[in-house]
């Protein structure tokens, strides 16, 4: 088969698949899920266009803070909220003291707050011979020994459990107050996955130790066989099992009747670590939907309005190459679309914005190649080899051009980054993905196009299609 209808095969292929995955879906659609790969396959609104929820964050207790203690922090809250499934959360730091936190599409934050604001402080303590319920609060001799609820590094106490008589631990049960032995702390934690419980039923969260971590764990199980060794988090137990051989391997598992949610949240809040600072939510804004959404309607009449008069510009001076540069820049829509839904992109009007300007470059590239088709059809070439000649010629211009926006995206992102801008990053990404997207549609696209509709076009009805003589052929 003539390798131009290979080509053609795999851009409608290609088009049936974007298609499908731009069709509007219902909120209740399960989407597409490859193994642990899951989208819905519905776009991804920002806060300014779907409404929400603002949450600013300040340093408890009104603690001294560094600006990359703030940094490290938010870049942690984000991870966190990203890992529980709310890809489309923000956050960025604010001032010297404050982060800010936005959650398109959610009025009620108080779930995903708790959940990611956790200090994170993950010990093994040594319980003896007595069982600690999960739920129960209890007290060990690291935090006494740092004073913080945030590791510097591992410590392993030599200290005995000690009771203290006058006081009850405020806990599920009516254990009396004991500070317990830690025998090994989070940060000796190298990976943390979600898996099955040992005993075959609800999840458990898996861990692999680092080499110190794994020599730690080795000692104590090896010395404490038919003890129990309670997991805490922040203070609180989790699980408490009973250690029967020697865990010699370096790994192990956190069980505790959790459901898929609990796992999930356990493993997020120990594979991003602990927060740097301790934060506490200062203020809450609920922000209104209404404005973004007369904004997207009013920027989406006004992408159709321009792309109607650029397609009935490029079918009069064009002629039957504009028509295949309408096709393709829909394509090109189409593609990029699906790449915002598949990524996802989080969408906002500054992000609209730099995707209707890279259809510019997508416009311009198609202009070029024209141009140059003509140019090479009034020097005499057949129309296969102006489009041949054409194509080639314009190409350097079109790298260039194209190759300068992406740099510059590059640099509006990393200041974007750097300063918080999130309007900027989202401005930058998608002006980036719609220029990578314009550069595949002007090399594979539109060219494969003008390749086979050259066979329908016979030699008198190249000027009369394609606006231009051949002093050869007509």
């Amino acid at each position: 088969m003539d390798r131009r209808y290979v080509k053609l095969l795999l851009i409608l292929i290609l088009v049936a698949i974007v298609v499908w995955i731009d069709i509007p879906r219902a909120d209740g659609s399960s989407g597409l899920t490859i193994g642990k790969f899951h989208r819905t396959m519905n776009p991804v609104l920002g806060l300014d266009l779907r409404g929400g929820m603002q949450v600013l964050l300040a340093p408890k207790d009104n603690m001294a803070v560094t600006k990359q203690g703030l940094e490290d922090t938010s870049n942690i809250l984000e991870s966190r909220a990203n890992g529980l499934g709310v890809s489309e959360v923000i956050f960025q730091v604010a001032g010297d003291r404050y982060i800010l936190g936005e959650f398109p599409g959610l009025t009620n934050t108080e779930d995903v707050i708790a959940a990611i604001k956790q200090t994170g402080l993950l010990e093994f303590i040594d319980a003896g011979t007595t069982f600690l319920p999960p739920g129960t609060i209890v007290k060990t001799d690291y935090e006494s020994a740092n004073g913080t609820n945030t590791p510097t590094e591992s410590v392993t106490p030599t200290t005995e459990p000690t009771v203290g008589a006058t006081e009850a631990t405020p806990a599920a049960t009516d254990t009396p107050a004991v500070i317990y032995r830690t025998v090994m702390v989070g940060s000796e934690i190298k990976s943390v996955n979600i898996g099955t419980s040992s005993s075959g039923s609800g999840f458990a969260v898996d861990f692999v130790l680092t080499d110190a971590g794994a020599k730690i764990f080795k000692d104590h199980t090896s010395a404490n066989r038919d003890k129990y060794l309670a997991i805490v988090l922040d203070h609180t137990v989790i699980s408490c099992p009973s250690i029967g051989d020697a865990i010699t391997d370096g790994s192990g598992q956190i069980t505790g009747s959790f459901t898929s949610e609990e796992a999930n949240k356990l493993a997020v809040t120990l594979r991003y670590g602990s927060l740097k600072v301790p934060v506490e939510i200062v203020e809450t804004r609920i922000v209104g939907p209404s404005l973004g959404a007369d904004s997207l309607n009013k920027s989406l009449v006004a992408g159709l309005i321009g792309f109607a008069i650029v397609a009935l510009f490029m079918l009069i001076y064009y002629r039957l190459p504009g028509a295949v540069a309408v096709l393709a820049i829909a394509i090109y829509g189409a593609i990029t679309f699906a790449l915002f839904k598949m990524i996802p992109v989080t969408l906002t009007l500054s992000g609209i914005a730099g995707f209707l300007l890279s259809t510019g470059s997508a416009l311009d590239a198609n202009i070029l190649i024209f141009e140059r088709l003509k140019e090479e059809l009034r020097n005499g070439r057949s129309l296969k080899q102006a489009i041949d000649l054409g194509w080639k010629r314009a190409w350097p211009s079109i790298r260039d051009s194209n190759i300068a926006t992406l740099i510059t995206s590059v640099i509006l992102f990393w200041f974007g980054s750097a300063s918080g801008a999130s309007i900027v990053k989202g401005f930058a990404l998608t002006l980036a993905i719609g220029v990578g997207v314009s550069l595949f549609t002007s090399i594979f696209v539109t060219r494969t196009f003008l390749s086979v509709v050259i066979d329908a076009v016979k030699p008198g009805q190249i000027g009369k299609l394609f606006g231009a003589r051949s002093s050869t052929n007509d």
